[in-house]
């Protein structure tokens, strides 16, 4: 048993996302089980259980995303105009500082700042790439799961990594090489679950040890894997691109409808991401976009993501397209839901309440409140503040010049400029000068 726990630690992904994919997997191994009471012993159906979980869970932090992004929307067209203000002096460093002054106050007069839409999303992101991992590598994370595999490797034969049936499999999965230790159960689980179902046959021919390996309800435990990696015909574990293939090559008992199920899970990824990001921006004020670039650059986002989910799709495990399936379904209900509470929103109780907010977390800090509309006292003071350093410069400059034409005038005096005789003047009076200097 300490050798399975320590080979799970490879497999897993490590550092920040760690944590969080361990409490994911945990949430989806209580839902394996829950579903299991029922006689459903199904993934695919518990990523999408998983996927309406997380959203759940996430719904806070979405709404307060989608407000920022409201508040944004609004504040944007004052930005805007004081950009073009500004436009062709940001690498003066004294209109830069203008520039930023006054973005600053819009930001306080809306009760915002300049990282608070972000931080919702910063939040997000280490959850979605934990999401990812976990839904990536199943036996992995959920130990309801991984139990199957543990009992088909409980009864292969010592030496099983070197039969030809085994390498042969490792071999089409390209999981070879020095870096993949089979001595390792883990790296065995992540191979088996790869198996198509004649692969599977294969190896329980090789091994008749495991095709006779049974669960606790007394069902192969061959066929209990390839019931719950199946949904609507199609192994989670393999790639839309894999199916189609399988159905012209007549692979592993592939039909038409496989074939057209396996396609339809990049076409609705695609389509239904594109649908919600477009419900994402409906309760948001129209902009123009010759004014405001990056509202532009979004609408060409918007339209090449769910482009490349399309792509990406076809060469992932169909458990992944599942899951962006699930998660943009359950965002289009959801945002339904955010936009019908969006626009009963006022603006103006929003700003009002966020300023409340602001001022009560700089009163923690001992700061005054947030003073909106103060830009021209802002302004002002900025340029006092150029105006005394270029008068002090200035005065600087015109002592300099004084004590050279006082100099000049000295060395000069009877003499014409630039002559002998005045250079020969200019060393008596230096002398003179020296002299006068001394009896002090």
């Amino acid at each position: 048993m300490n050798g399975l726990v320590g080979a799970v630690v490879l497999t897993k992904t490590g550092g920040v996302l760690g944590p969080i994919a361990d409490i994911l997997g945990w949430i989806m191994d209580l839902l394996f089980r829950f579903t299991s009471t029922f006689g459903i012993v199904n993934i695919g159906l518990c990523i999408i259980l998983f996927t309406l979980v997380t959203k759940v869970l996430m719904m806070p932090l979405t709404i307060k995303q989608q407000k920022s992004s409201k508040l944004m929307a609004v504040m944007q067209p004052e930005i805007t105009a004081i950009q073009k203000k500004y436009k062709g002096k940001e690498n003066d460093q004294k209109y830069a500082m203008m520039m930023q002054t006054e973005i600053k106050a819009v930001y306080e007069k809306y009760g915002t700042s300049m990282t608070g839409g972000c931080l919702p999303l910063l939040i997000q992101m280490p959850i979605i790439f934990a999401l990812y991992r976990v839904i990536y590598n199943i036996p992995a994370y959920v130990q309801s799961v991984r139990g199957y595999y543990e009992t088909i490797i409980s009864k292969l034969p010592n030496g099983y990594q070197t039969a030809q049936a085994f390498t042969d499999l490792a071999e089409a999965h390209k999981m070879v090489g020095d870096k993949f230790d089979y001595s390792n159960v883990n790296t065995v689980i992540d191979l088996l679950y790869k198996l198509t179902g004649q692969q599977w046959d294969s190896l329980a021919a090789a091994f008749s040890s495991i095709g006779e390996a049974v669960t606790e309800g007394g069902v192969r435990v061959i066929d209990a894997i390839e019931n719950m990696q199946n949904f609507l015909g199609i192994n989670i574990a393999y790639t839309p691109l894999q199916v189609i293939m399988n159905y012209f090559s007549k692979a592993d008992g592939t039909t038409l409808m496989h074939a057209f199920a396996a396609l339809c899970i990049p076409l609705i990824a695609g389509l239904s991401q594109w649908y919600s990001t477009k419900l994402m921006t409906a309760s948001q004020p129209k902009q123009n976009n010759d004014d405001n670039p990056a509202a532009s650059m979004m609408k060409s986002m918007n339209i090449t993501m769910p482009l490349m989910s399309v792509f990406f799709c076809f060469s992932f495990a169909s458990g992944i397209g599942l899951y962006w399936v699930a998660q943009s379904v359950f965002t289009i209900i959801q945002q339904v839901g955010i936009n019908s509470y969006l626009n009963k929103v006022d603006i103006d109780d929003l700003v009002q309440k966020n300023v409340e907010k602001a001022n009560k977390k700089r009163a923690k800090k001992g700061l005054p409140p947030t003073k909106v509309g103060n830009v021209d006292e802002m302004l002002k003071k900025i340029e006092e503040k150029e105006t005394k350093e270029e008068s002090n410069r200035m005065a600087k400059l015109a002592k300099t010049k004084a004590q050279v034409e006082e100099s000049n005038k000295f060395y000069n005096d009877n003499a014409k400029p630039g002559s002998l005789a005045a250079r020969a003047n200019m060393v008596a009076k230096y002398n003179e000068k020296h002299e006068k200097g001394n009896k002090k």
